[in-house]
């Protein structure tokens, strides 16, 4: 048996604040999933799911977590997480793993803070703590309501000393617990032996637990990006036509011909992503000659009258043998929705629909028509450059 670290990822179906919250989607990534690549981003080899549904167990192992399935009366709304945790111990020692520390990690902290994840379990590997949580500085005056008398809480209502004169104080992020797992064992709570704080950014101290904190989170995601980890290796770029190709206008002649504006430097982009093996697809809506004609002169497959473009993108995958989290789809409108938020990269151009936005991972700088395809194409392209580098570091 193998003694390791391992995060654990407790994700249940069931949610009342924000429906499907475990699988919304924070800067283009559903919420199990940012909690994923942080625990591998923060040198945590193994990151285990435990959950009940099997929409969150697939998402789970597309981007690269292993699953125990929870049993139902341990994902009610109100089982303890430690059940949780203590139910994946169990069935990881099944499995012949001996955890010897437990970063758990709540998918609902969509930022992660990674170097102090990655500090913590060094803590308590080294044996310098027993329990490490994230946290955040606080110099706030709290009150309670006693039946409509405000009480002071921690703190003296007829001395109001200075900011810098007062020691702060920290509160929880929820973001994550680091503890040794035989210690948690014997306690069977999270809070045992010496515990240490890991101080980190109020910034992005976001919990997800209702629909203004997720819209606040998916404002925030542009703020928050890690290059090392948000590196665009895909194995396919998928496309809309208008508006993403073209500037989303049109002239149309006297006989009913239609004609559109596109870039010959998208046409240069789609050339290097496919002489770099790089899989092109052109998914639109309508049927028009001009989108047969555009993909017959990119060389690229072109899928027309797409009612559903999220459904034919992935019976596309499918055949073509590609994960949709390897998959980078590139729209402009709400017609564009389902295929976005199945992408594992979802791109919008600038100018595009509210929801899109909302839904996106990357807005690029260069509009539809203008140039945004090439700027894309040299995105994947520096980005798998990049990751390949990466691996052959970790090789040497």
């Amino acid at each position: 048996m193998t003694r390791e670290a391992v995060a654990i990822i407790p994700a249940r179906g069931g949610s009342v604040g924000v429906p499907r919250k475990n699988v919304a989607r924070v800067g283009g990534i559903p919420l199990v999933a940012r909690a994923v690549r942080a625990a591998h981003a923060a040198g945590i080899a193994r990151a285990v799911v435990s959950t009940d549904d099997d929409e969150i167990a697939a998402v789970a192992s597309e981007w690269g977590a292993e699953v125990v399935r929870r049993p139902a009366e341990l994902a009610s709304g109100t089982a303890t997480s430690e059940s949780a945790v203590l139910h994946a111990l169990d069935a990881l020692a099944d499995r012949g793993i001996d955890v010897g520390v437990v970063a758990f990690l709540q998918a609902t902290s969509p930022f992660q803070p990674v170097g102090a994840l990655a500090e913590a379990v060094s803590r308590v590997s080294d044996g310098s703590a027993d329990c490490v949580f994230s946290a955040r500085e606080s110099f706030e005056f709290f009150w309670a309501d006693d039946g409509g008398a405000a009480r002071a809480v921690g703190h003296d209502r007829s001395h109001r000393p200075r900011r810098q004169d007062r020691e702060p104080l920290y509160v929880e992020t929820g973001a994550f617990y680091v503890f040794g797992a035989s210690g948690f064992r014997r306690a069977r709570h999270r809070f045992f032996g010496h515990v240490e704080i890991s101080e980190v950014p109020a910034a992005f101290a976001v919990e997800v637990d209702t629909p203004a904190e997720l819209r606040a989170a998916r404002a925030l995601a542009p703020l928050h990006v890690d290059a090392a980890v948000d590196r665009m290796d895909v194995d396919a770029v998928v496309t809309d036509f208008d508006g993403v190709h073209t500037d989303d206008t049109a002239t149309i002649s006297a006989d009913g011909t239609e004609h559109v504006r596109v870039s010959r430097s998208d046409g240069m982009g789609v050339r290097m992503l496919r002489e770099a093996g790089v899989k092109v697809l052109i998914l639109s809506t309508e049927t028009n000659p001009v989108v047969a004609a555009r993909a017959d002169k990119l060389g690229v497959d072109v899928i027309q009258a797409c009612g559903d473009k999220r459904a034919a993108l992935e019976a596309w995958a499918a055949r073509e043998g590609i994960l949709m989290a390897r998959i980078a789809y590139v729209g402009n409108d709400v017609n564009d929705l389902g295929a976005l938020e199945a992408a594992g990269w979802p791109v919008v151009v600038p100018g595009s629909h509210p929801r899109a936005l909302e839904s996106a991972r990357v807005v690029l700088a260069a509009e539809g028509g203008r140039g945004a395809v090439r700027e894309l194409a040299e995105r994947v392209l520096a980005d798998r450059a990049a990751s390949q580098d990466h691996s052959r570091g970790e090789r040497v």
